[in-house]
C-alpha cells in the first residue's frame, strides 16, 4: 500500500494539537503471542473490556474526534470509546495500519526462529529490517504521518483532544522517527499523550 499524500493544516488550528494515540484491544493473536501486522484479527472479550476501561478512562477529556485504522481491532476499539463517549462519527483512516511484517505474520516468535532464522536473526539485530514481503519501515512512517496530519486537522480552534486508534508497532515507529527516542512497547489499551505540530509529535508521554 503506497503512502498518501499528507494534507495540510488548516492555518486556523493551533500550532500545537493535542493527540492521544491509543492501541487496540486484545485479540487471540495477541493472547497467542503472534505477528499480526496487517492480517485483520478482531477483539476478543478482553479486548472490548480494555476498550470500554479504555474509555472510561477517556471520559471527559474534552474528546470529540476519533480516526482509528480500518483494521477491525482498531477500529471495533473505536467504535466501542466513542459509543461510552458520546461521539457520533469515527473516521477510518487506512494510513493507520500496523506495519505489514510479510513472513512473520501468523507466527509466534518462536516459530519465525524455527521457519525463517535467517530473517528473525537480522530481525533481532536491527528492528528497521524488513523482512521477506514485509513493508519498508520508511513507508511506515510516512503514510502514519500523513494519517496523523488528517486526523489532526480535525481539531478545533479550542484544542480538544484528537484520539487516534491504531497499533502499537506503527504508533512506535512514528513517535521513534518524530522524537528519536524509541517509545517501550504499548500494551493493549495503552495511550500516549503527544503534541502535533509543524515538526510532527512531540513531548510524548504515557496517559
Amino acid at each position: 500500500m503506497s503512502p498518501p499524500a499528507q494534507d495540510p493544516l488548516p492555518s486556523s488550528l493551533p500550532s500545537a494539537i493535542p493527540l492521544l494515540l491509543a492501541r487496540h484491544g486484545e485479540t487471540a493473536w495477541n493472547l497467542e503471542e503472534r505477528w499480526q501486522g496487517q492480517t485483520d484479527i478482531g477483539l476478543n472479550e478482553r479486548g472490548r473490556a480494555q476498550a470500554a476501561a479504555l474509555a472510561a478512562r477517556l471520559t471527559g477529556r474534552g474528546i470529540r474526534h476519533i480516526t482509528a485504522s480500518d483494521l477491525s481491532r482498531a477500529r471495533e476499539t473505536a467504535e466501542i470509546i466513542a459509543r461510552h463517549l458520546g461521539v457520533a462519527e469515527v473516521v477510518i483512516d487506512a494510513g493507520l495500519r500496523e506495519r505489514g511484517y510479510g513472513v512473520f505474520e501468523g507466527l509466534t516468535r518462536e516459530q519465525c526462529e524455527t521457519q525463517h532464522p535467517d530473517e528473525w536473526n537480522r530481525y533481532l539485530a536491527d528492528r528497521t529490517h524488513t523482512p521477506t514481503r514485509a513493508e519498508l519501515q520508511d513507508q511506515v512512517i510516512a503514510r502514519m504521518r500523513a494519517a496523523v496530519a488528517r486526523a489532526a486537522a480535525r481539531a478545533t480552534a479550542a484544542g480538544d483532544p484528537v484520539l487516534i486508534v491504531g497499533h502499537g508497532g506503527s504508533i512506535r515507529a512514528l513517535l521513534h522517527a518524530d522524537t528519536g527516542v524509541r517509545p517501550p512497547p504499548m500494551d493493549n489499551g495503552a495511550t500516549i499523550r503527544a503534541l502535533f505540530g509543524a515538526t510532527g509529535l512531540r513531548d510524548p508521554a504515557l496517559l
